[in-house]
């Protein structure tokens, strides 16, 4: 089924040559404090824009995303409509979906264009490392990549990136307050090869620091398990505190 949260606005009009080949796009919702450093290593490919979509923060977000993001939109609060909402201004031929607090490794713009550049292959997603880390952490964030590696379904803080005419195609992020980048996921998997980059985001550990690695990973399984039987995302969202 097709989600109808996305409309694919054609892209603006921009001058020959200045057509950036990939759209970043950052959903925000109060993440000043880890902002600026996401935002500067998206500056670390070329030919790139950089997108914020913001729900409403009530701290430094946007203005510290008009400083340094090419352009920052307003959207409803929730991460699938905001991400909608920066891929429906993005102008690149490619998306990427980045959270606010994962940083892009150096050259991510030329691991995603040489992964694409098999036409079979319709999008994809990097290897996970969680920071501040601790030997508990760094197996999780294994663990991680392996299930994704094994299943070719990424969660979003592995930043994921699609070609932008199968994003239009399938109506953008299903409009749900969980599990739409498990959605995302699964119908790249139907359309075509997805792409396992072997290079690293570096994500903020905060949750599981704050919560226990254990009872996150628990939490996680559980979620996802119940979201597998039909249960829906608003039904889960009761147990799962940042669904923004």
């Amino acid at each position: 089924m097709m989600s109808k949260g996305w409309r694919g606005a054609a892209p603006r009009e921009a001058e020959e040559g200045d057509r950036p080949r990939l759209s970043i796009v950052v959903p925000t919702l109060d993440e000043a404090a880890h902002l600026a450093d996401t935002l500067a290593s998206c500056r670390g490919g070329s030919a790139c824009e950089v997108i914020v979509a913001d729900g409403g923060s009530s701290d430094a977000t946007v203005r510290i995303s008009r400083a340094l993001a090419d352009r920052v939109v307003d959207a409803p609060r929730g991460r699938a409509l905001q991400m909608n909402a920066g891929a429906a201004v993005a102008r690149g031929d490619v998306l990427l979906f980045l959270h606010a607090d994962t940083h892009l490794p150096a050259g991510f713009d030329r691991a995603v264009l040489a992964a694409l550049a098999d036409p079979r292959v319709v999008g994809g997603r990097f290897d996970l490392s969680l920071q501040p880390s601790s030997p508990l952490i760094r197996l999780t964030a294994e663990l991680i990549n392996l299930r994704s590696r094994l299943s070719r379904i990424a969660t979003g803080d592995q930043a994921l990136f699609i070609r932008r005419e199968l994003f239009a195609a399938l109506g953008g992020y299903r409009p749900q307050p969980l599990m739409e980048d498990i959605e995302l996921s699964a119908a790249m998997k139907r359309h075509g090869r997805v792409a396992c980059l072997r290079q690293r985001v570096v994500s903020s550990s905060r949750r599981w620091r704050r919560d226990g690695v254990i009872r996150t990973i628990l939490l996680m399984w559980t979620l996802r398990f119940l979201y597998f039987c039909g249960v829906s995302p608003q039904r889960l969202r009761r147990w799962y505190a940042d669904t923004r």
